[in-house]
């Protein structure tokens, strides 16, 4: 399995990803990487962590979307991944950073059959983090196409300077943030730009935390979308606690403020 990138990241597409929020990496992890973390995704179906959720069943929609954050701690190839794989590479090159902590990842899983969606979103209201460079690497482990729920991204919307009330992805309200709603893209959508990319096993995209983007439910009656999420931050990312966001697993011991190094969100990379 490649340590490092299978190449290096180019100007061009640091440039995309700073002037769009989003770029398409093609075939960065190669193919021993991706079937590890397949059979990492099925160990964590069969044995979630404390901070999962089934959010079909919770909107009682038919399928199965699975959804888990903070893996690396309980999963140990998750945790492989995290400590050995390019992608914290991968990240300090997009941002320009010179360290990146892992903040947490994630899987995203919408199994055939599931009409469910990704509501449209931007991650940094969820977290108790800010800064410029905050992002997330979204790698596929299986086709990603727009029938089985290809991601889409309103490009150039990191740059709005606006922050949006975070939505839970299955319509019950966890979040009481003093934030505006998202916009109703779609009634916008003439006015916008968007990139919608399908991917290839061991191709990712990584999007600002900024970047607003949501995605159709997976309409295969046979593909599976599995994604090993990892959301990364950079030199001037710090702790930003508030009430009524997303769960964390543990106080992460560090003072409102700080640089995220501490045990519970390491120091992965360095340039």
């Amino acid at each position: 399995m490649n340590g490092a990138p299978v190449r290096s990241i180019t100007e061009d597409e640091v440039r995309t990803f700073e002037s769009d929020g989003v770029v398409l990496l093609k075939g960065l992890f190669d193919a021993e990487w991706v079937a590890f973390m397949q059979g990492a995704a099925e160990k964590s179906l069969a044995d979630p962590g404390e901070l999962h959720f089934e959010f079909a069943a919770e909107r009682k929609d038919p399928g199965r979307f699975f959804f888990e954050t903070f893996s690396w701690l309980h999963n140990a190839d998750c945790e492989r991944f995290v400590r050995h794989s390019p992608a914290a590479a991968i990240a300090g090159a997009l941002m320009r950073a010179s360290k990146v902590n892992i903040f947490f990842d994630q899987w995203l899983i919408k199994e055939p059959g599931t009409p469910t969606e990704t509501p449209w979103h931007h991650d940094l209201p969820f977290w108790p983090v800010d800064g410029s460079q905050v992002c997330t690497l979204w790698l596929a482990l299986d086709p990603v196409t727009v029938q089985t729920g290809a991601v889409e991204y309103v490009t150039g919307s990191h740059r709005w300077g606006k922050r949006f009330r975070a939505r839970s992805f299955s319509g019950v309200n966890r979040y009481d943030e003093d934030l505006p709603e998202v916009p109703d893209i779609e009634a916008l959508r003439d006015g916008l730009s968007f990139v919608q990319h399908e991917l290839q096993p061991g191709d990712c995209t990584v999007h600002h935390g900024l970047t607003v983007h949501g995605s159709p439910g997976n309409f295969s009656t046979g593909m599976r979308r599995r994604a090993h999420v990892t959301r990364w931050a950079g030199d001037d990312a710090f702790y930003h606690p508030r009430p009524n966001i997303q769960k964390i697993p543990r106080d992460p011991g560090i003072p409102a403020g700080a640089p995220l190094d501490c045990d519970l969100w390491p120091v992965i990379w360095r340039a």
